[in-house]
């Protein structure tokens, strides 16, 4: 919750240990090092608090169900009121100047990204999405409008207001008749 709510380089190893009930050592005995542990929370919070993404874009019969579904929740997830606000993977990396860390998160929403794009070139092929659809284009707004949706639940938009951005974004895609 620290790395969540304060980001990589705000949250020190006494904030650790104070919150986790453990000295230093043993801190360092179980997770090697801070980034060690970073890098094991960003795992944890992908497998639980953002498994709503890739829960929606597998359980839905298209695509467009599964963003539609994938924004509606995001919209829920980012502005839950026992949880940070907004998305760790996003928060974390804002004014982090720790280079191995930044790279390690941005690889992570570039491989979002490029599962994305081949959703939706998946998509167009099955003529959910007309032919000509930019793939790449199409996925890196979908990046954006989740990215801004998780800042904009940390600058204080409540579920409503995500959740009129998630029908907007819907509204504004090249989807063909089914």
């Amino acid at each position: 919750m620290l790395f969540w709510e304060r980001g990589y380089e705000a949250t020190s190893i006494a904030d650790l240990t104070a919150a986790m009930g453990v000295g230093a050592p043993s801190l360092y005995a179980a997770f090697g090092s801070k980034r060690e542990l970073f890098d094991e929370v960003v795992q944890v919070y992908g497998q639980t608090y953002h498994a709503f993404i890739a829960r929606a874009l597998i359980e839905e019969p298209t695509l467009k169900a599964g963003l539609d579904r994938m924004l509606r929740e995001a919209a829920g997830a980012y502005t839950r009121p026992d949880l940070p606000r907004g998305c760790l993977v996003i928060s974390a990396a804002v004014n982090c100047n720790a280079t191995e860390v930044e790279q390690a998160l941005r690889a992570l929403r570039t491989a979002d990204l490029d599962a994305l794009e081949r959703l939706v070139n998946v998509a167009i092929d099955a003529g959910e999405l007309p032919a000509g659809t930019d793939a790449r284009a199409l996925a890196v707004y979908i990046s954006v409008v989740m990215q801004g949706m998780a800042q904009q639940a940390r600058d204080g938009a409540d579920r409503g207001d995500l959740e009129a951005v998630a029908a907007l974004a819907m509204r504004a895609w090249p989807w063909t008749a089914p």
